[in-house]
């Protein structure tokens, strides 16, 4: 899927003035991603303080994603009237695709993992989603690679440490360095803490013939967060090319919400066993509206942006910073003890961060100050003409 783009859709802008164009973007969406993590982070306390350790958790994400919808849809409609291109039949397939993936089944993979193992397990599979991002997005050739260069290796590098941070904070505690230990059962891994049990909603619903295979219902939660983390890393990198096809971004999670909700509100009417289970108490209702406004609504937007920024592989990259924020708010606002391990595995984590987007800042400063052609990502972001219009300043393209 590799189009490239002659730097004359710039209309003659010198090579410093394109460079000081992308880093501003670029600086907004890592501030982007960044804040993506604190949000998550928040939203994991959230649920571990208020919410009911018998909710369904499939009537929660329903509630949720409602929310986000309901949100979504106007502010899209509204915002992008004017910049949205018409929706083909290959376009809505797109959507449905990315709303199956990124949404609807990341969502119900997790929760299915989650009630056959445990909450400290599913966390620890969570790294996994950027490995996931980087092997798919090089195999479609969503982004080039070549491992044996210096930039390849020194990328690799970054994600391993990014990833090896994130899989220390989950299985080493070391001594408390803040607080009193003891005083969190799970030893200071908020991600761990969170409010859903292995046993308040059982998957019953799931249909053994699942079982028959000789696999046990830890093995299956353990195949279903797995499928969680690849669906995760299959959103992004399906989302990168259709950006480019329709780079109204809002409009295009919009989208993709709309049919999320449909396949989610389905579920849920076969997963529940009467009315009584979608009665909200009022905490449950300040949980929702947070997951449904900040972290669905407001998160997802801004990933869809800083795809078209970033690229799928480093807004994956900042997916293990979410248990460092998670352990983090958990000190400030409920009294966590901060542990040894945590300290260690978030400074692997920024440092692989930094790692990662220092070779990218180097790459993007040699395609731009030397170099006659440009991502069309980059391009489709800062207003570039689009592809139809501009046939003479294309050099060639693959489509996916």
């Amino acid at each position: 899927m590799l189009q490239r783009w002659s730097s004359s859709v710039w209309g003659g802008m010198s090579g410093s003035g394109r460079m000081r164009l992308w880093e501003n973007k670029a600086w907004l969406a890592h501030a982007g991603m960044a804040f993506v993590q604190i949000a998550y982070g928040g939203y994991h306390v959230l649920t571990k303080s208020v919410l009911n350790v018998g909710m369904n958790q499939i009537v929660f994400c329903v509630y949720r994603d409602l929310v986000a919808l309901a949100i979504l849809a106007p502010v899209a409609f509204f915002r992008e009237r004017r910049v949205r291109r018409p929706v083909t039949p290959q376009l809505l397939g797109s959507f449905a695709l990315l709303g199956f993936t990124g949404i609807f089944g990341n969502q119900l993979l997790f929760l299915l993992g989650l009630s056959f193992t445990n909450a400290s397990y599913a966390a620890a599979f969570q790294p996994a989603i950027p490995v996931f991002t980087f092997l798919l997005a090089a195999i479609v050739g969503v982004e080039v690679f070549n491992v044996f260069s210096k930039d390849g290796m020194v990328k690799v590098l970054g994600i391993a440490v990014c990833v090896s941070g994130a899989v220390l904070m989950v299985f080493y505690q070391g001594p408390s360095l803040i607080g009193l230990a003891g005083t969190n059962a799970t030893g200071g891994n908020a991600l761990g803490a969170t409010s859903w049990s292995s046993t308040s909603y059982p998957a019953q619903w799931i249909t053994p013939a699942m079982l028959s295979f000789g696999l046990g219902t830890w093995n299956i939660g353990v195949l279903c967060l797995i499928g969680n983390c690849f669906l995760m890393g299959a959103y992004l990198v399906i989302q990168a090319p259709v950006l480019i096809k329709y780079p109204a971004s809002l409009s295009l999670t919009a989208y993709s919400y709309s049919f999320a909700t449909i396949f989610m509100v389905l579920t849920g009417v076969f997963a529940t066993n009467g009315l009584h289970e979608w009665a909200l108490t009022g905490t449950e209702i300040i949980a929702i509206l947070y997951a449904g406004i900040i972290a669905s609504c407001i998160n997802y937007a801004i990933m869809t942006w800083a795809n078209k920024i970033l690229g799928p592989s480093l807004v994956a990259l900042y997916n293990p910073l979410q248990p460092a924020c998670s352990t983090i708010l958990s000190t400030i606002f409920l009294g966590t003890p901060i542990y040894l391990g945590s300290v260690i595995g978030g400074v692997f984590i920024i440092a692989g961060l930094y790692i990662v987007t220092w070779i990218r800042y180097k790459e993007a400063q040699r395609l731009l100050m030397g170099s006659s052609y440009l991502s069309p990502l980059l391009l489709e972001a800062d207003g570039a003409p689009d592809h139809k219009s501009g046939e003479s300043s294309l050099n060639g393209s693959i489509d996916p």
